[in-house]
């Protein structure tokens, strides 16, 4: 790993440059984890005031969803352990079996009651809660942990999105909710996005004309005459990185800029390449200290959506799961292939969520190292609504995380978050609705 720096520069993790764009708005550029922000123990230095103490560095937590279940028989191991087999759903995170958990068994107790299958079961999973027939009936799980932990960044909780799908009601639309019936919509827009984490959008740089970066050069130059050689890499490829983001939004073809009306029947655009210039923006809100929290949701509770880079566009994908006349049967060779791609094309995105974490230094590991991600469906087998022995995933390189095994639990989906809030990323919520106990098999 690059030398920690000792006695030379001692940076804060909230230094940032700053400047104002051409249209009198400001920019904001949050730095990365340099080498000079951490000491000889990969502890990140204090800011300077009087009497502070370096810190270790932050942990944080990411909750990721996926609409309309799964087809078990291709996606959940069929031996436990540390020898478990890569399922053809998740063979894209083959690279990383060592630093993931996949769970089973999992019980969504708070799904029972009113609603069509789908909306009781997303505010079960989400909240542990029942659903009210609008939402859940109490804050969904990175809320809560937001509560505890965003208090010190920028943004308290970030929510994203990839599928701009406007079927159904706020349920299905919504993963994050701050309490009783109160959505916290994810921003699906990468334009927007892209505002929010670096400064208001000018049209010159949308138009390729000039970059948001332009405000920062000065800034930036100054910074950088005080670091050391592989600081200056860093910073060098961190605004890199943000400009390669700009030009890729930048290239989306207009209609990307708008959410479709609620009554629009069309079918999904390329979500593949929103999903990836999203997930890079997470990456770079993660590694500039601007959230700890944030919920990615791919696709939409009962989802409507069609798939044509994966060739499936006779049907939708809530279709695609039920025996009803309009698509394959879910039961059937055909319906349940159909389900297999769908499903390992969910996991290929979560996959490179993870490879971005863990291909930004941090101290003495990676981002991906001070990270706990849950990768969530609202059933288990999609065709029958199934809320009983849900799957999971949970990845991370936090220490106390067990990775790296496929393990059959018996226990809740609050007792699986209760356990990760508190024993992992340090939350300390103390309790979570549906938990009664913390369960040890997640921990190391």
């Amino acid at each position: 790993m690059p030398q920690l720096i000792t006695n030379r520069v001692r940076l804060s993790r909230r230094t940032i440059l700053s400047g104002v764009t051409a249209a009198g708005a400001k920019a904001i550029i949050g730095l990365p984890p340099l080498v000079s922000m951490f000491n000889s123990h990969g502890t990140a230095y204090a800011a300077p005031a009087p009497g502070s103490a370096d810190q270790p560095v932050e942990t944080r937590f990411v909750l990721w969803f996926n609409g309309n279940g799964i087809t078990e028989r291709f996606w959940i191991p069929s031996r436990e352990g540390s020898d478990y087999d890569i399922t053809p759903c998740l063979a894209p995170l083959a690279p990383f079996r060592n630093d993931i958990h996949v769970l089973s068994g999992v019980d969504n107790a708070a799904a029972k009651g009113q609603g069509n299958g789908h909306t009781n079961s997303m505010s079960g999973l989400m909240s542990c809660t029942p659903f009210t027939g609008r939402g859940p009936s109490g804050p969904s799980i990175d809320q809560a942990i937001a509560s505890k932990l965003g208090g010190d960044s920028r943004f308290r909780s970030l929510q994203i999105g990839v599928a701009q799908e406007s079927f159904g009601e706020s349920m299905q639309r919504n993963m994050s909710w701050s309490g009783y019936e109160r959505a916290l919509p994810p921003e699906m827009i990468p334009h927007r996005l892209f505002d929010r984490l670096f400064g208001e959008r000018e049209e010159g740089w949308v138009n390729r004309k000039r970059s948001i970066l332009d405000a920062v050069r000065g800034d930036a130059a100054l910074l950088k005459a005080k670091l050391p050689a592989d600081d200056q890499a860093r910073v060098d490829e961190h605004l890199s990185g943000i400009r390669d983001i700009e030009r890729s939004i930048a290239a989306l073809p207009p209609e990307y800029r708008n959410v479709d009306p609620p009554d629009f029947d069309g079918d999904m655009k390329d979500w593949p390449r929103i999903a990836k210039l999203q997930s890079d923006l997470l990456v770079k809100a993660l590694a500039t200290r601007q959230t700890r929290v944030a919920s990615y949701m791919l696709t939409k509770c009962q989802s409507l959506s069609r798939f044509p880079w994966l060739g499936y566009t006779s049907a939708r994908h809530h279709d695609y799961t039920h025996a009803d006349g309009r698509a394959p049967g879910a039961d059937g060779v055909e319906g349940q292939r159909v389900l297999r791609d769908i499903c390992r094309w969910h996991v290929e995105e979560f996959a490179y969520l993870v490879a971005k974490l863990k291909s930004v230094p941090e101290g003495d590991g990676t981002v991906f190292s001070n990270t706990c991600l849950a990768f969530v469906h609202e059933h288990a087998e999609a065709n029958p609504h199934k809320n009983s022995g849900l799957a999971m995933l949970v990845a991370g390189g936090l220490g106390k995380l067990a990775k790296g095994r496929h393990t059959r639990i018996t226990g809740t989906a609050g007792e699986v978050y209760l356990t990760l809030a508190d024993e992992v990323v340090g939350a300390g919520l103390g309790k979570f609705p549906t938990a009664s106990k913390k369960l040890s098999a997640l921990l190391a």
